[in-house]
């Protein structure tokens, strides 16, 4: 996401930090290629217009002008100004006080709000909360079956609709009886239109106004980018949301509907959806997307998945057969499994510093199928051969290659790097570079 943003505005900064000195002029021209590059990015041209003149102000001061690297000072300020655009910081539920607290969860048809609805509900179990998920959607064809099935697979009860009810009493009756099924936090979520109508909208102040919900979140495509703006503006002069999910932002590559939400409603963008996986919905840090945007990468962000994804008690098993150098395929199968977990390559290399900016790294997109390839070869393997690598001659790779539909060269590649992937973990273990549990606190 955000990648012709980035590129652009990256252009500017590193014809600032090649010079020495930096003078009005020069910053009134750099400004101007920044403004161009957030309106081709469709941020709204009001909310341009207020930080261009923010970003001026503060890069006027003599402090920015004296400084040695005037250059470097200009980038935080344009990161400080953004970050403060989106937010400056984290805007969580509120779900303190009595529960059931309730969840409405609103937006057009097509923006996600099912899967989000499933997404939300598994995110909040992971937190120890009992959620329980209500499909209000009386009109599209399957969006009962659609929910019914997501509940099944995150193992989260759905409430069972009768037919013949009415939105708002399926609400209500959900409402009432969710203390009696245990939830302490109930989502509704409720019908979309292909566009904002008026029937739509007294549907959702009927339905807001019997339940009163905790929250009335807005579920918008990143993807539309001004329109999701007008929706949210639409939306929320209507029911008064109380913020934002923003769905499908993985395949969002200008960023203008994250950049403008907030300045043009007041409301908070609270999550974002990024991908297609149950797991792949995100707090929104307003101050780490600023930084993803300046090409400075988003370590944090990475360590909470890799948190959320990994077991302590397994990474400190596998830090133990490293030090014994005692790694082995087996080791090796697991560690590319949870590393699917955390998103795709590209994704995980977005968020690493400085990975953005290579331009060799553009050029070069990761082959999401070779790691499929890799695991079928080692799936194809005997459970001897993946403990002891080595015993894997001529008429064994060839086994193996026939076994998982591979080459006898793919099958010697795997193992060639597996090979210097073995040695440079167990190096960096026994110099005290990779401690697997630190990761954990």
């Amino acid at each position: 996401m955000f990648d012709s943003l980035s590129e652009k505005l990256n252009r500017v900064f590193k014809k600032l930090k090649g010079r020495g000195r930096l003078t009005e002029a020069n910053i009134q021209d750099a400004l101007k290629e920044v403004r161009l590059a957030l309106l081709e990015a469709d941020v709204n041209y009001k909310v341009v217009k207020k930080l261009i003149e923010d970003i001026r102000g503060r890069a006027l001061g003599q402090d920015v002008l004296d400084s040695l690297t005037p250059g470097q000072q200009i980038i935080k300020i344009v990161n400080d100004e953004l970050a403060r655009l989106m937010g400056e910081s984290h805007s969580g539920l509120e779900l303190a006080g009595e529960t059931p607290h309730s969840l409405m969860l609103v937006g057009l048809q097509g923006s996600g709000k099912t899967t989000t609805a499933a997404k939300l509900a598994a995110h909040l179990r992971k937190r120890g909360r009992q959620p329980l998920l209500v499909p209000a959607d009386v009109y599209r064809p399957a969006a009962v079956d659609q929910l019914t099935k997501l509940g099944l697979q995150i193992d989260v009860p759905v409430y069972p609709t009768q037919k013949g009810q009415t939105p708002d009493v399926i609400c209500l009756d959900a409402m009432a009886g969710a203390a009696a099924q245990g939830a302490d936090i109930v989502i509704f979520d409720t019908a979309g239109r292909l566009h904002v109508d008026e029937a739509l909208m007294d549907e959702l102040v009927v339905i807001k106004e019997k339940i009163n919900p905790t929250e009335i979140l807005l579920v918008a495509d990143a993807m539309t980018g001004q329109d999701a703006v007008n929706v949210a503006k639409s939306f929320d002069e209507t029911l008064d949301i109380t913020g934002v999910i923003l769905s499908k932002m993985e395949g969002d590559a200008r960023g203008g509907a994250a950049l403008s939400i907030k300045a043009v409603t007041g409301k908070p963008i609270k999550f974002v959806g990024v991908g297609e996986k149950i797991s792949a919905l995100e707090l929104f840090h307003p101050d780490r997307m600023a930084s993803q945007i300046l090409g400075m990468g988003d370590v944090l962000s990475l360590i909470e998945r890799a948190e959320a994804q990994f077991d302590e008690k397994e990474a400190k098993k596998l830090e133990k057969k490293l030090k014994k150098s005692e790694f082995d395929l087996e080791d090796f199968r697991t560690q590319l499994k949870q590393m699917k977990k955390l998103g795709s390559l590209e994704d995980i290399l977005g968020m690493l510093p400085g990975m953005g900016k290579l331009k060799q790294l553009k050029k070069i997109k990761p082959d999401e199928k070779e790691l499929v390839k890799v695991e079928a070869i080692i799936n194809s393997m005997t459970r001897e051969e993946r403990r002891r690598f080595k015993i894997i001659n001529g008429s064994r790779r060839r086994r193996i290659a026939m076994g998982s539909g591979t080459t006898v060269q793919d099958v010697n590649r795997l193992l060639k790097n597996f090979v210097q992937t073995k040695k440079m973990m167990e190096q960096f273990t026994k110099k005290g570079g990779l401690n697997m549990s630190s990761l954990f606190g």
